[in-house]
């Protein structure tokens, strides 16, 4: 069995396969995963309650106490918070790591990511809060009519009126994807 040094999950590729920690302890074993997993498919409509919490299909909460992080974006010019599990926050590390920038841009990089993350925990009954300012940021508001988006690693907290532009751009009969999947 292979055992790597870790500070934090991770998800790295190698000559032998894709391999993904389960655990935060200082040695733990490398477990191989899927190449393709997508764990966060389709989308559903939500509520967004008073207090900016979400609840979150049981399918799609990580393991109890384990965090997500929240990342302000933007898709099609259009706010969105993204929600990444630990494998897809440590996929994005990864891949700024072995990029062919300098290190200087690569530091600047890992530094921005962390900083525009907020680390999140889902409560007892799998509601997920997302904070007021982040919320607002995504044109999403109290009380409101949400809906969340499968992206196969993570998924996407959007405002109603954002998804169903989105949605519209995603679904265009006119684009050829190359590939006849859609």
């Amino acid at each position: 069995m292979l055992v790597e040094i870790l500070y934090f999950s991770c998800v790295f590729r190698c000559a032998f396969g894709v391999f993904q920690c389960t655990s935060i302890p200082l040695f733990a074993p490398i477990v191989p995963v899927s190449e393709f997993e997508q764990r966060y498919k389709g989308f559903k409509p939500a509520k967004m309650d008073s207090k900016y919490r979400v609840s979150i299909q049981p399918a799609w909460r990580p393991e109890q106490g384990r965090p997500l992080f929240l990342l302000f974006s933007k898709d099609y010019d259009m706010p969105v918070v993204k929600a990444l599990s630990e494998a897809a926050y440590a996929e994005r590390v990864q891949i700024i790591n072995e990029s062919n920038k300098t290190p200087a841009e690569k530091g600047k990089m890992l530094g921005k990511l962390a900083m525009l993350c907020r680390e999140v925990t889902l409560n007892d009954q799998g509601k997920l809060l997302v904070p007021k300012d982040l919320s607002e940021k995504a044109s999403i508001a109290a009380d409101s009519e949400i809906m969340l988006a499968g992206r196969g690693t993570h998924f996407q907290i959007w405002s109603k009126a954002n998804f169903d532009k989105l949605l519209e751009i995603e679904t265009d009969q006119q684009e050829d994807d190359g590939l006849g999947i859609f």
